[in-house]
């Protein structure tokens, strides 16, 4: 670990790859509650107003994940790639906020 990173981000992340690669519902869902425990952990510690929030906002993210159904149909073939898709994952302006990692769609 070095220091001046949150050991919770990589912790949190690394929960929300278990959630996307869960077997079964179960699994999936206690997944992404972990996840979400795991962003809100790291929010606490965040000093950073930008960088809470984007944490706090992938906690309620992860909690929407685990309360949703299941989705087999969509598991088995790649999502299609959207506008809304590109724009999200491109740059953002600023440069010193923190940049999503994945984009979650609805």
């Amino acid at each position: 670990m070095s220091f001046g990173k949150n050991p919770h981000v990589v912790k949190a992340e690394a929960a929300e790859q278990k959630a996307l690669c869960a077997r079964d519902d179960m699994a999936r869902e206690q997944a992404w509650r972990e996840a979400a425990h795991r962003w809100e952990r790291a929010a606490e510690r965040e000093k950073d107003d930008k960088r809470r929030n984007f944490y706090t906002q992938n906690a309620e993210a992860a909690r929407r994940s685990a309360d949703a159904p299941p989705m087999e149909a969509q598991a088995s073939e790649p999502a299609p790639v959207s506008a809304t898709t590109v724009a999200a994952t491109a740059e953002p302006a600023d440069a010193s906020s923190p940049k999503p990692r994945f984009v979650v769609l609805n």
